[in-house]
């Protein structure tokens, strides 16, 4: 567990996951969904609070190649590969160490050949709280090139109960990549104007999704110091999101459903929660967007920092 004067986080080595966020101000309810049994995140099949690896999103077919070779993978969303496969890093048990009380270093190692991907990957992912706000510093050094994209996947409802379409986003971004039917990008970077992905300016989610079609696609962040996301609750609290990635996928938990043993607070059904999922392009390798390559001599890392207060 990590703890300031204005949070509470519980931390889990399985997937370095997020069970619970309790903010201080607004006592008695966690701002994520979690499971109230650890043992269900080893299942998981929503992805629900984890560190995703070694590739967040999809990979179209299940295969990429690079430098001249092709990479299978396995095919758990249909025909396509997600979220590192159904072996990846968010369903395995890390190695955490505690740093004082408000910090945690989780690491893990990947072998050559792990879920069909090139090189061993070392991997460590360490949570540290300053005050209402979490910071998540992700370094992967592979002895080969290989793709490495890690997403935070947690699922925010800041009132804690209900659904989340009376919750205000704001995003800075002015495009996304369009998905297909399939939810895998069609290798094109289109303007938000006039979909439910514009939130340039303050938009209460339901207002953007009257009617309910749900958002699950990758918004292509501008350039910028402030927040990539906001997220206001209606009783005024509001997370914060900076990140040095390029992308953010944008999920309404349109297909959540229930399985395990819910923490108490939301009932785990569609548009519970908003998922904000820092990351590179998705199937980068197979649209030609660019792709987050780790070699031996440039690791893979990620800082993206969270506040709620």
């Amino acid at each position: 567990m990590l703890e300031t004067e204005k949070a509470r986080i519980t931390v889990l080595s399985i997937g370095c996951a997020i069970q619970a966020w309790e903010v201080k101000s607004r006592p008695h309810r966690s701002v994520v969904l979690g499971y109230g049994n650890p043992a269900d995140y080893i299942a998981n099949p929503v992805a629900m609070g984890i560190v995703i690896g070694r590739v967040a999103n999809r990979i179209s077919g299940g295969r990429f190649t690079l430098d001249g070779q092709t990479h299978t993978l396995p095919r758990n969303a249909g025909p396509d590969h997600i979220h590192g496969g159904p072996g990846g890093f968010g369903w395995r048990n890390w190695r955490m160490e505690r740093d004082g009380s408000r910090a945690v270093r989780l690491t893990l190692t990947s072998e050559d050949g792990d879920q069909g991907y090139p090189g061993k990957a070392e991997a460590s992912v360490t949570m540290t709280l300053d005050g209402a706000a979490l910071r998540y510093d992700m370094k992967v050094t592979v002895d080969r090139p290989s793709p490495v994209n890690l997403a935070q996947h947690s699922y925010f409802n800041l009132m804690g109960d209900g659904d989340v379409m009376d919750h205000v986003l704001q995003l800075r971004a002015s495009n996304y990549t369009p998905n297909g039917p399939d939810l895998i990008p069609l290798g094109k970077v289109a303007p938000v104007d006039g979909t439910i992905y514009d939130f340039r300016k303050p938009r209460r989610l339901g207002l953007a999704d009257p009617d309910r079609e749900g958002s699950d696609a990758n918004v292509v962040l501008d350039p910028g110091e402030g927040p990539a996301a906001t997220l206001t609750a209606p009783d005024g609290l509001r997370l914060r999101l900076w990140t040095d990635q390029p992308g953010l996928q944008v999920y309404s938990s349109v297909t959540l459903g229930p399985h395990g043993t819910p923490m108490p607070g939301p009932r785990h059904l569609p548009f519970a929660a908003l998922c904000l999922e820092a990351q590179g392009y998705p199937d980068a390798l197979n649209k030609g967007f660019p792709a987050s390559i780790a070699t031996p001599d440039a690791p893979y890392t990620q800082t993206t920092t969270i506040e709620i207060a």
